[in-house]
């Protein structure tokens, strides 16, 4: 098994709240993060898909198409937005960074094996990164 990663980049806005505590609590448990303005972060965001090199072409998947695959279905919605307000994935959720990339495999893991060259191509990991020193990471 091989696995092959793609890096894109995307900067958002959200607000860590948690609409049935009193505005107290949710300072208590999200800080400086449930401001009622909201908040910033530069979003690194690595798809590793896992396979077998296709014999003919030696890929896993094109990383172009992986590239396209996700500018289309997560960096080009969430990209300078909003994600409490904007973005149709986190209506009605926390957009914290664990819940993100749950909701960006949802999106992506059935789409892998439809551009894949491997024929045991799947989704491997999500990793984001809200800042340098704090990331997660998402295996299904």
């Amino acid at each position: 098994m091989v696995l092959v990663h793609r890096r894109e980049h995307f900067n958002a806005a959200h607000r860590l709240f948690n609409p049935n505590w009193t505005k107290e609590k949710n300072e208590e448990i999200f800080g400086v993060c449930a401001n009622e303005y909201y908040h910033g972060h530069n979003f690194e965001l690595i798809v590793s898909v896992a396979g077998t090199p296709d014999k003919e072409t030696g890929f896993v998947i094109d990383m172009k198409k992986l590239g396209l695959l996700v500018k289309e279905h997560i960096t080009s919605k969430c990209d300078h937005k909003n994600l409490n307000i904007e973005v149709e994935m986190f209506k009605d959720k926390i957009p914290s960074c664990e819940v993100m990339v749950m909701e960006f495999w949802h999106i992506l893991a059935p789409k892998i094996p439809e551009i894949a060259m491997a024929k045991d191509a799947r989704l491997h990991t999500i990793r984001l990164y809200e800042t340098n020193n704090n990331f997660v990471e998402y295996f299904g």
